[in-house]
């Protein structure tokens, strides 16, 4: 599970439509630190237009868990800060992550993130 999740914070993972397709469920739903709901299509418009805002992000990562709540899915939880190195901001957030084994591959159907504060 955190490759995967890793995988969906790397830049290369976030600019590439065809690996948020296939790691985001149909049925894909995320609470942002808005509190807006987003789904998967809005995920799949959002996160590579972030790979083009002209900005460099380096995430890091702590407090990792991953725990079975059932035969088929997982959930996920860890702490990440965005740093925004063209701007020298930023941002925590501990992320919470379901993910469902379907078709025989891991897939997320909902994140939550909640943001911590700034740096």
């Amino acid at each position: 599970m955190r490759a995967l999740e890793e995988k969906l914070l790397s830049a290369e993972g976030r600019a590439s439509h065809d690996v948020i397709d296939r790691l985001l469920a149909d049925d894909f739903q995320e609470i942002g630190s808005s509190g807006d709901l987003f789904g998967k299509r809005a995920v799949l418009d959002e996160l590579p237009a972030e790979a083009r805002d002209g900005h460099s992000y380096e995430r890091t990562t702590a407090d990792w868990s991953v725990r079975a709540l059932a035969e088929d899915v997982a959930l996920v939880t860890y702490t990440v800060v965005r740093h925004d190195r063209t701007e020298g901001s930023s941002i925590a957030s501990r992320r919470s992550s379901v993910w469902a084994f379907r078709d025989g591959r891991w897939q997320m159907v909902f994140h939550q993130g909640t943001r911590l504060g700034n740096e």
